[in-house]
């Protein structure tokens, strides 16, 4: 289910925005751009999260033998 949110943009940052969504752009509106910014962020957020968790591993000692090809392999 989609909803809605009203975004409050200075001019200068609705323009940019207006301008990523033209028709030059791979985006065809606004909201598809912002959209797509988000679920970026949403992908980035993700990628940190696991890098924290891997210090956290270290420093905790919690490491493994095997080699990241040895890992990898295991999930095929």
């Amino acid at each position: 289910m989609a909803s809605s949110l009203n975004l409050s943009l200075k001019d200068e940052l609705r323009a940019y925005v207006e301008h990523r969504a033209s028709h030059q752009s791979l985006y065809a509106t606004p909201s598809e751009y912002l959209r797509d910014l988000i679920r970026k962020d949403m992908a980035n957020q993700a990628v940190v999260t696991h890098v924290l968790k891997g210090i956290d591993d270290i420093q905790e000692n919690r490491l493994s033998d095997q080699s990241i090809l040895d890992i990898l392999n295991e999930r095929k």
